[in-house]
C-alpha cells in the first residue's frame, strides 16, 4: 500500500516544480503520475515560476 503524502512531500514538489520553471524545462518533465497531487503541486509551482507570454508576441 503506498504511503500517504505529506504537506512536506507537497511543498517539495511545488519547489521542484518552481525550480524546473526557472530552469525552462517542459512540463512534462514532471516526474508525478496522472492523478497524484504531488504532480498538481510541480504543476502550479512550475506555473508561478514561468513568465507570461508577452502580449504582443501573440
Amino acid at each position: 500500500m503506498a504511503q500517504p503524502i505529506s504537506r512536506g512531500d507537497l511543498i517539495r514538489a511545488l519547489h521542484a516544480g518552481q525550480e524546473a520553471g526557472r530552469a525552462g524545462d517542459r512540463v512534462t518533465a514532471c516526474p508525478y503520475p496522472s492523478g497524484d497531487l504531488r504532480r498538481s503541486a510541480w504543476v502550479r509551482g512550475y506555473a508561478a515560476a514561468r513568465p507570461l507570454p508577452d502580449e504582443e508576441s501573440g
